[in-house]
Formats: structure tokens, sequence, C-alpha cells
């Protein structure tokens, strides 16, 4: 016996459709006008859609940074992550300097394996680049199957790395068939400034903001576009802010480079004035890079829709505003950066994307799972609704409403940045790989249900 999805329009990132859905096991083995109903199971989704359970490409659960702990960790950000339609995450797994890149991936595991409510893969943030990470790189991407990479040109003395750490890693990577990220922000120029700052009595939490300009966004990713061309490798920039950086992976793509950017919900709908609000509020905000002025969000809405942004994550990175963000009370330097997304990335997207006609549905299911999929080697087992692939799919109702609100989230923190938003159109019905763990508003997941999924090697022509 199996599973019928009955009544629905199905959506991919090229199709729409009226069709049946049929799973059996784990996955789809039919898509069609009409799947006769024999003794199988039926999921009614009349006036819904049907589409690929998302994939966030960009997550940190259960991350040590600026002397704390994320607050979600794998059993509640899955979870979190379930509620919202996501069905796949690509966490980072953190490199400590002096260690094994393998190392990194079997602490990672061991946080994962028995607490994640939904499939999962890694990322590996390189620390430094010696004789024994330049070895291990092929190995990770054969042996591991993790074949993404990200560096940092930010957090310095913590995580940055200089240029040469970043060349010699695009290179071995695009040999291995793996992808780098970067996080482009020009970690000196920020040192000096919020050094400044602080030197000035400027304490309070929007001289975050005040201290990371767009232009050091800019100059980081126009400068990390370059060291990719030299290396002839594909670059992938995350959580991309700003007009200036956005610019520049135009610009590069025009000229035929396999670069692609990636944004965030809370680009798009929050803006620098978040960090005006009254007290301590303002280190809700706190995240790098900081929320812009609001001009950008048209930029970055415009290139979502015309594919010169490729991608759309969370970052979620989540810190309760009391006990860890209050670690900066005094000292705007030391507020953890993060907020809690992963719920909402995919209810905001559509809301302000296809509802206010910025977006199509193909476009929404492409930058929310099928791109992702593609650029992270997992597609076409993740990242669409086809013969073959894997049964994650959300039954998307696009009529009902949610406020969102840190009182009834599913995140394990006690704020949320886009608090009384109204958004229409949410998950009503989530299934992995064919099995239903959530369904109107309540959970059916297992802790440790959840799989590693292997990537495969990544090209340049991965979109």
């Amino acid at each position: 016996m199996g599973t019928v999805i009955r009544g629905g329009t199905v959506i991919t990132a090229s199709d729409i459709q009226r069709a049946d859905v049929l799973i059996e096991g784990e996955v789809v083995v039919a898509v069609a006008k009409h799947v006769p109903a024999a003794d199988h199971k039926l999921i009614d989704a009349t006036g819904c859609y049907v589409i690929p359970g998302g994939i966030d490409p960009h997550t940190h659960l259960d991350m040590p940074f600026g002397g704390t702990v994320t607050a979600d960790d794998w059993r509640t950000g899955t979870t979190a992550a379930a509620y919202g339609g996501t069905t796949s995450i690509v966490d980072f797994a953190l490199h400590t300097k002096g260690d094994t890149l393998a190392s990194a991936i079997m602490e990672w595991h061991g946080k994962a394996d028995d607490k994640a409510v939904i499939d999962y893969s890694f990322h590996v943030m390189v620390g430094d680049m010696n004789e024994q990470v330049m070895n291990e790189i092929p190995h990770i991407v054969e042996d591991e199957g993790v074949a993404s990479f990200k560096v940092f040109m930010a957090y310095k003395n913590n995580l940055q790395v200089d240029d040469e750490t970043l060349f010699r890693t695009l290179r071995l990577a695009s040999d291995s068939g793996a992808l780098v990220q970067v996080h482009a922000e020009n970690g000196d120029v920020i040192d000096v400034l919020v050094k400044e700052a602080l030197a000035q009595g400027h304490v309070e939490p929007k001289y975050h903001a005040l201290t990371r300009p767009p232009e050091a966004e800019g100059e980081a990713t126009a400068r990390a576009i370059r060291l990719a061309e030299i290396a002839r490798a594909p670059l992938y920039v995350v959580h991309v802010t700003c007009a200036e950086a956005a610019e520049a992976i135009s610009d590069a793509r025009r000229r035929g480079l396999p670069v692609f950017g990636e944004t965030c919900p809370q680009y798009l709908v929050c803006d620098y004035t978040d960090y005006e609000r009254p007290g301590f509020e303002a280190a809700k905000y706190v995240m790098s890079p900081p929320l812009r002025d609001k001009s950008n969000q048209t930029v970055l809405w415009n290139k979502l829709r015309s594919g010169e942004l490729s991608a759309f994550g969370s970052d979620q990175c989540s810190f309760n505003l009391k006990g860890q963000k209050e670690l900066g009370l005094r000292d705007f330097s030391k507020i953890p950066n993060g907020s809690p997304t992963i719920e909402h990335r995919m209810m905001l997207l559509y809301h302000h994307g296809v509802n206010e006609g910025r977006i199509s549905l193909n476009r929404f299911v492409a930058l929310t799972s099928t791109n992702n999929a593609k650029l992270f080697g997992l597609f076409p087992r993740k990242g669409t609704v086809a013969v073959g692939s894997d049964a994650d799919i959300v039954i998307w109702d696009p009529n009902q409403e949610l406020t969102i609100s840190a009182e009834t989230h599913h995140m394990n923190v006690d704020n949320n940045i886009f608090e009384g938003m109204k958004v229409n159109g949410v998950p009503r019905t989530v299934l992995l790989r064919g099995e239903v763990i959530v369904d109107k508003g309540e959970f059916y997941g297992t802790p440790g249900s959840g799989k590693f999924l292997r990537a495969g090697k990544i090209g340049r022509n991965a979109l």
C-alpha cells in the first residue's frame, strides 16, 4: 500500500500541473493526472499546492559562538524547520585551527545523529590551510560525502582567513569537485572601525551595523570573485545583503563566471531601522552582515526574480535575548551574532514574493528547494517532485494565515525578529520520505529519523 496525494496543483521549478502524486516506500513513483485510489492511503490536497520539501542551505545548529552556543540544537532546530516546510538542511561543521576537517565532520555527526527529525548534509568551515588540510580536501569529498567548504573573510583573530588560504581552498576544492562558500566582509576594516567606535564610547547595538558598512561587504565580495576567477573555481557567496555585493555577483555572472549568490529572509523584510528600537531590543537584530538600508531590498528582490541571486537560505543562528545576547549589554561587539529564522524562511518568501507579485511560484520552488539541491549535490534525489525522487513533499495552503510570534513558534529561543508579521500561505502537511511529520499544526516526526545525505560532486555548471 502506498500514499496518494490527490487533487492538488504540483509545482516544480519548471512546471505547474494539476496532478496526483503516488508514493511507495520513500520515493515518488508516479505523477499523473489521476492515480487510482486502489487500497492506498489518500491525502486530500484540494485547493493547495504540492511542492518539494524545502532545502535550507545555510543553518547553524548547536554551534559555539562568542562565548556561548546557539539556543537551538538539532532536535529543536530541525523540528522548527519541519513546521516551516523544510525537509533537508545543510549545516556548517566548524573546523578548529590545527585540527582535521574529518574531526569537525565527526563532531557534527555526533550532534545530529540522534536528534535530527529531517534529512541533513554538511558544509565544512575551513579554519586554516596547512598541508594536512590540503591533503584532506579530496578525501572529504570522496569518502565523507561533503562537497562544500566555507571560508570567512571576517571575524578577525577568530574565523577570518587570509587571501592565500581562500585562494588555495578555491583551487583545491574545485579540483576535487567541491564548491567554496565565502562570508564576504572585509574583516580588517571592520576590526579598525569596531575599535574606534568602542574607544569613543559607542556601545549600543546599532554600532554593530555602523561598523560593518555595505562597502566592506561589496569589496570582499568583489575580491573573492576575482580570486575565484584566477583559481578557475566556482564560488558561492552566502547571505548577500546589499547592492554593492549583489552587483558584484551580477557582473561576474554577466562575464560567464560560475558565481552564485544567496540571500535570506531577514534582509528582505527587516532593515537598519530595527537597530533604532528602544533599549536593548535592537540586539535581536545583531547578525553579520547586518541589516541594511531599506533601499537594498528592491535590489535583492529584483535579483532573486532574475536569477542573478540563485539561492535562499535562513542563516538560522538563534540566541536568547536574555542570558546570551545580553553578553553584549555594554559592548555591541560581544553580542552573539545571529537570529532564529529557520521556521519562517519559506513562508516569508512566499508571502512577500509570490503574493506580492515579485516572484513566480516556479521561482519560489527553485529558490527554496531545487537550486539548493543542485548547488550542493543533492539533486534529483532532493529538490523536486518527480518519479524516483525522495517523497519529501509539502502540501502548501495558499489561503491560510499565520501571525509570527515567539510565543507560538517552535524554535527554542525567546525572541523572533519577525514578531507580529502576518503571512498568508503556509505548510499544511509535510512529508519526509513519504512519512507525514507535520499535519495541521501537529508534529509526528521522530528525533533521530533524519538521514545524513552524501553530497555528489559539484561542477561549475551546477545551475
